[in-house]
């Protein structure tokens, strides 16, 4: 599933900005596609224009009956009714979407026979100090065995020590759900935490949810601002 909302708060319309050639948003599709690891991808959206520019090149989209905040809420209640074990939540401004760090999040599932993970996650790591300062760059710490400890904005952990070499990791907003830990999403209320640092994902470890991170090593741009966008197209090329 990819939710596409049109209206972004950085930079509006941001899914529908050309990227040599075509929208991101029919870029992200066409790279989701191409992994060929999927029953069906399905782009889910609360815009006529994003609608009926995944239909016309041949894809598969759904309008949101009701208004979201969040990326989770769209996908739950597409799927609340289909039905499915597994949902790959890929982003709408994630154009390049590759095949190898899918696999690795699906493989997750297929090893977790105890069903431990609620849901999976990746991220990368990152060493340059403007971006790991950078608030619209989402962190993660994890414990000794990849389960999300926190998600913030801020740097985490704090280099109080500047002798420790801390690793540094970013939130690719990228997920694989059970759909029950989606469902759970859904019927639960926003807590302090995550409305304080919007970002979605902490709601799930406020109510006891485990995230299980992969590492990758494809950084890829996830296109929030027009800066992205160009560095998108540099990268494209």
């Amino acid at each position: 599933m990819i939710p596409a909302r049109y209206s972004a708060s950085r930079f509006p319309g941001k899914l529908m900005q050309d990227l040599e050639g075509k929208p991101v948003i029919t870029r992200t599709y066409e790279a989701t596609i191409a992994t060929k690891l999927f029953d069906e991808v399905i782009v889910v959206t609360d815009s006529d224009i994003i609608y009926n520019e995944i239909t016309s090149v041949g894809g598969k989209a759904m309008m949101s009956i009701k208004e979201h905040e969040c990326g989770s809420d769209r996908i739950a209640e597409a799927v609340e009714f289909m039905d499915v074990d597994i949902v790959v939540n890929v982003q709408g401004d994630e154009p390049f979407t590759e095949v190898d760090s899918l696999k690795k999040l699906i493989k997750v599932f297929k090893d977790d026979s105890k069903k431990e993970v609620d849901l999976a996650s990746l991220m990368v790591h990152i060493k340059d100090w403007e971006e790991i300062e950078n608030p619209n760059t989402v962190k993660v710490i994890v414990d000794q065995k990849d389960f999300a400890l926190y998600f913030s904005r801020s740097p985490i952990p704090f280099p109080r020590d500047k002798n420790i070499e801390a690793r540094y990791y970013k939130h690719k907003g990228v997920y694989a759900f059970r759909k029950q830990a989606l469902m759970d999403f859904y019927t639960l209320p926003m807590l302090t935490l995550e409305a304080s640092e919007k970002i979605e994902c902490i709601r799930y470890l406020e109510y006891g949810k485990r995230i299980k991170m992969v590492e990758t090593n494809v950084q890829g741009v996830e296109i929030d601002t027009p800066e992205d966008l160009e560095r998108a197209k540099k990268l494209w090329k």
